[in-house]
């Protein structure tokens, strides 16, 4: 029966093609092979067909005059919005936009920066904002800035000139190796930040993959909840990224999935040692085990936990496997400005070994000015930034981080079991660390995140769904700070069931509602007016020219 088919379909062919040229049959072949190839692409996409027509019909709208002019006036409202917002935050400080004909002399100069610091309308000191400021220890900061006046020009560009400053790196970069369960082997850099480092290990690993492996089209294969420095990442280094979903009870990445996604492009695997909108964490075992299975590198992000996870165990808390004990890691990256309390513009980038690290290098061989090797994004580096690390690392010790970790952690606990008693709300995923993420079924989260606002409170607000969370820090667990945030949260609660359905008004309504709008091109010119504003300067009485500032 096949055969007589397949008979039926050859006549066919032959008796189409009998009166044709030579050349016509080539074209008709070729355009057939080349759109059965169109097709295919156009239909088999990542995202489907509906969700393809809907962004084009949107980008041609935007073509139509009328609809053109009514976009451009909601930015225009909303940028004046955020303009609105930077001046209520500056309190009507003068702006200075030339130079001072004469310098200022040190004092004067001092108590304009303090009055900068000093600017805003939360409380971070008594653990108001969540995350943000880590630790306040007023020893500390005199430690730090005596550190950084010693160390401030200094540049580990030039090791020659500043051996110090590349032992004290090396010696911090060693020192995480260890935490995190690496061998003499292992090994890592410094970088200014999480961003940073997540970025490093991407560029390692595409350049890795196309030097060993020939792959030309890169992807990364990542859970939807992976921060989002790595599609920065994909923007910069032109990789595409295959977004894995999770699981609706854990808020965990879906394995099957993950290993359903992997090709022959794939060139890393990620997954979150917590992850940062719902602080759940991946399970990096299952995620190791493919990498182990396919060959594949597997980058834990620790960048928000890090320096927690690494310590939970001996603080006597249970803790999935993570790092480099699992044989399919082969790079993490923690930052040492988060829980390891260190000046902001400091984070970590590890990996296995150092054929790996070497894909991380930049090195130009013919310039002129010398043969020329980088480690980093940066050139030149902050020497004070690498020494205010090492001083930190320095003046806590094992000890006392291995204490900050049970406090955190045991309030942190104590927060989220007394959230989970509350009408109206819920936990998403189970907390692996400091992040405790809330929804609700009955009002718009945001809500609750609007009135928390009123009473002092930052929080982080999520999307997709909706949400908000808040990151506790060293500075929550001073005592009463974690009663007050619960005893406000019951409160507002009270208030909010009694007319859940009340809209949320502010900046909260525009986050809201752009969650609904199909054209997320749109979404990213509200984020760019937001941009903006962190940059405006008023063109009016507020701005001042000269030295009397």
């Amino acid at each position: 029966m096949y055969t007589l088919g397949l008979n039926s379909v050859k006549q066919l062919i032959n008796s189409y093609f009998k009166s044709k040229e030579p050349w016509q049959i080539v074209a008709i072949t070729s355009t057939t092979i080349l759109t059965s190839i169109w097709l295919w692409n156009f239909i088999f996409q990542d995202e489907s067909l509906t969700e393809r027509a809907k962004k084009k019909l949107f980008n041609l709208m935007h073509f139509i005059p009328a609809i053109r002019n009514k976009i451009d006036q909601e930015l225009d409202n909303i940028n004046q919005i955020f303009e609105k917002e930077t001046l209520q935050r500056l309190k009507k400080v003068p702006f200075v936009v030339k130079l001072p004909e004469k310098g200022l002399k040190p004092k004067e100069v001092l108590e304009r920066v303090k009055q900068c610091v000093q600017l805003g309308d939360y409380n971070w000191k008594d653990g108001k904002v969540s995350g943000a400021i880590y630790r306040v220890d007023i020893n500390l900061l005199q430690l730090m800035g005596d550190i950084y006046s010693i160390a401030s020009y200094t540049n580990p560009l030039h090791p020659d000139v500043f051996p110090g400053i590349c032992k004290m790196e090396a010696e911090v970069v060693k020192i995480a190796c260890n935490l995190f369960h690496g061998d003499n082997a292992s090994c890592g850099t410094m970088t200014s930040g999480g961003t940073e480092s997540i970025l490093l290990a991407c560029k390692t690993y595409r350049d890795y993959a196309r030097h060993v492996k020939g792959i030309k089209n890169p992807e990364i294969i990542m859970p939807v909840t992976a921060h989002s420095a790595f599609d920065k990442a994909a923007q910069y280094l032109k990789l595409k990224v295959r977004s894995v979903p999770v699981d609706q009870h854990s808020y965990t990445v879906c394995i099957k999935s993950m290993e359903k996604a992997i090709t022959r492009n794939t060139i890393m695997l990620v997954g979150s040692a917590p992850n940062f909108p719902y602080g759940t964490m991946d399970n990096i075992q299952a995620i190791s085990d493919l990498g182990v299975k396919y060959n594949i590198p597997v980058h834990v992000d620790a960048c928000l936990g890090g320096f927690l996870i690494c310590f939970m165990k001996n603080a006597g808390f249970d803790i999935s496997p993570f790092d480099f004990k699992l044989s399919g890691v082969t790079s993490i990256s923690a930052d040492t400005h988060k829980y390891a309390y260190a000046p902001k513009g400091s984070s970590l980038i590890l990996y296995r070994n150092k054929k790996i690290r070497h894909y991380q290098y930049t090195i130009t061989t013919d310039w002129p000015g010398g043969i020329y090797g980088s480690p980093t994004v940066s050139g030149s580096r902050a020497g004070g930034v690498i020494a205010s690390c090492w001083a930190t690392l320095m003046y806590f010790g094992y000890n006392e981080y291995l204490e900050s970790t049970k406090k955190i952690i045991k309030t942190t606990r104590y927060i989220e079991q007394r959230l989970r008693k509350l009408k109206g709300i819920f936990i998403f995923g189970t907390p692996a660390t400091s992040v405790i993420a809330l929804g609700s079924n009955d009002f718009h989260i945001y809500k609750l995140s609007e009135a928390l606002n009123a009473k002092g409170w930052n929080l982080n607000t999520l999307q997709f769904p909706c949400g908000i969370h808040l990151c506790v820090t060293y500075v929550h667990t001073q005592s009463g700070v974690a009663d007050q945030f619960l005893s406000d949260v019951e409160t507002e609660l009270e208030e909010i069931l009694k007319n859940p359905e009340t809209p949320v008004e502010g900046k909260f309504a525009i986050y809201g509602m752009s969650q609904s709008i199909p054209d997320r091109s749109i979404v990213g010119d509200f984020a760019k007016c937001f941009l903006d504003s962190m940059y405006f300067t008023p063109e009016n009485e507020t701005i001042s020219n000269g030295p009397n500032i």
